[in-house]
């Protein structure tokens, strides 16, 4: 419930301070004089789009509070989860400030998101604005008004609809993705499958092979040279007469000779000695390495066929061995990657026939739901609008099944309304009359109101193309409310106005150069005074008066009565 509530510098609202209370609170003045503002005022706290042409002309920034007290626990739990601290007496101060460059809304004086208010005004408020009642004659917007109208059960169902619609669709188009792809994928597993299988085929598994295989290749070319090279290496050594060795030899026998004459001499004996042991050695090898040399042309070959096929490699996937070991180890991971996904295909069809299965069957359950509530909901407002001078009216929510699905289930939804005798029933949009959707929209509030959470409903105009009893009526159906919520009215029908429980009077000032708003709230003599007006125009002869108080005393009687049913 709205307790007070506070505007600056807003429209044409210099600064302005009401005090509200629970039952009726009729807003009512000339016509322009400025009573949607109010409305629209409100509306902003609570998450409305702001712009700079909210702000006042002459001033820098609009600021609107609200001090609103809840009953709710899960708005209790929402503040908490904001680290927003709850004041002691359940109330909450919402304030929305609007500069030409930016807006703030705050709650506690701690600032919020947009989308957090809008979550709040959900546990607080209704607004019905002229708007809304073009929204609500739309067929797209029913589903959604039946599916609120539903118990957390039924919400559940369309979250767990939802959901699994939600990964249906992501299965589709990964699906869909990987069969439009298909031939380039086929076509990339070709080509990465034949790299794979060149590289693989060469059983290339050390880096260095290319520069081993180059050597041997010159050993092999060369083999006869070398085979001679190193033999006449050997027979200089030690195998010819006065080889070189038995030369060393004698000169080790001189020098041992030497050193019984001096010795000085025996380190470079020791020095020949080594030489003659180590050129032994070398002769050996030689020996053994021009025995091992043979020309073998089949190798040879085999071994420049191995090098021409590296070469190859190397031009396609080097430039060096180790590249193309790198880049082997790459194709065949891409290879396997692609070939599990493309493998899924499979996988993604027989899930997408699994989801269809399991849509079906929660679809179905959400449709059997919305037409339980549509039967109950139909019902409630019909009741509403008998009361609302509709004693003949039919009225019935239509639940149709579609043949694909969406995000919200399988279901068409579609108020039907016949309001005469022998009228089939018809789209609500279709029903051309502006006081029937008026009572239609007003029986639709009531009957929501009544099952929310909400405290306070706000009407703007709800009266729109109606007079004599059906004003009766609409004006007893607000009272009906008020004895449950906080209701904000603005009317012009002075039997709406005579049914206040607060009568605030909005009046549109005017000097030379400038305008402005004001609301002033009437006492009862004010409040004749002021119905007078709305009835008679002039507001100052007596039978206006006399018609007016009569009014009044009719509306104190059906309060009275009906407060004690």
């Amino acid at each position: 419930m709205i307790k007070t509530l506070s505007i600056k510098n807003f429209a044409l609202i210099d600064e302005l301070e009401l005090d509200l209370d629970k039952g009726l609170n009729i807003l009512a003045g000339e016509t322009g004089a400025g009573k949607s503002i109010l409305i629209d005022a409100i509306d902003l706290a609570f998450g409305a789009r702001a712009s700079k042409e909210h702000i006042k002309t002459g001033t820098k920034k609009a600021i609107i509070e609200l001090t609103v007290k809840y009953s709710s626990e899960d708005l209790k739990l929402m503040l908490l989860k904001n680290d927003i601290e709850p004041e002691d007496d359940n109330t909450v101060i919402i304030s929305r400030e609007v500069t030409a460059s930016s807006n703030k809304s705050r709650v506690n004086g701690v600032i919020v998101t947009r989308n957090y208010i809008q979550a709040l005004r959900e546990h607080l408020i209704d607004i019905h604005s002229q708007h809304e009642t073009y929204t609500y004659i739309q067929p797209k917007t029913h589903i959604n008004l039946l599916d609120n109208y539903g118990e957390q059960a039924h919400k559940d169902l369309i979250a767990t609809f939802e959901q699994k619609y939600n990964e249906f669709k992501a299965n589709s188009k990964e699906l869909e993705r990987v069969l439009n792809e298909r031939q380039s994928i086929e076509q990339r597993i070709d080509f990465l499958t034949f790299q794979v299988n060149e590289i693989e085929s060469a059983g290339i598994e050390n880096p260095d092979e290319y520069e081993n295989l180059n050597q041997q290749r010159l050993k092999l070319v060369n083999a006869k040279d070398l085979k001679d090279l190193a033999y006449s290496s050997y027979y200089s050594l030690y195998d010819q007469d006065d080889s070189l060795i038995d030369m060393i030899n004698s000169i080790e026998r001189k020098l041992i000779k030497a050193c019984d004459m001096d010795k000085n001499l025996s380190d470079i004996a020791d020095t020949v000695a080594n030489s003659s042991s180590l050129l032994k050695d070398a002769a050996d090898e030689l020996r053994s390495y021009s025995e091992s040399i043979d020309d073998d042309p089949q190798l040879l070959d085999e071994v420049e066929e191995r090098i021409l096929l590296l070469d190859k490699l190397k031009r396609k996937y080097g430039p060096d061995l180790a590249d193309i070991i790198n880049n082997f180890a790459l194709y065949q991971e891409e290879l396997d990657k692609i070939q599990t996904d493309f493998g899924n295909i499979e996988g993604l069809q027989e899930k997408n026939e699994q989801l269809q299965v399991e849509l079906k069957k929660i679809a179905k359950s959400l449709s059997e739901s919305r037409m339980s509530l549509a039967k109950a909901l139909s019902k409630k407002i019909k009741t509403e609008l008998v009361k609302l001078e509709m004693p003949k009216v039919q009225f019935n929510i239509d639940v149709r099944l579609k043949n694909d699905y969406n995000s919200l289930g399988q279901d068409d939804v579609e108020f039907m309304v016949s309001a005469n005798p022998g009228e089939p029933l018809k789209p609500l949009a279709k029903v051309a009359s502006g006081g029937e959707i008026s009572r239609i929209m007003l029986a639709i509030k009531t009957v929501f109101a009544q099952a929310d959470k909400v405290n306070t409903v706000i009407f703007d105009e709800i009266d729109t193309g109606v007079s004599g009893k059906t004003s009766q009526a609409i004006g007893e159906e607000l009272v009906n409310l008020s004895f449950s919520h906080q209701v904000l009215c603005i009317t012009h029908q002075p039997i709406i106005a005579a049914m206040a429980d607060q009568y605030f009077y909005v009046e549109k000032r005017q000097n030379k150069d400038k305008t402005n708003v004001c609301v002033n709230i009437l006492n009862e003599e004010q409040k004749i005074n002021a119905i007078s007006k709305l009835a008679s125009g002039s507001g100052e002869d007596q039978d206006s008066r006399n018609f007016v108080i009569k009014l009044i005393n009719q509306a104190a009687d059906y309060k009275a009565l009906t407060s004690k049913l």
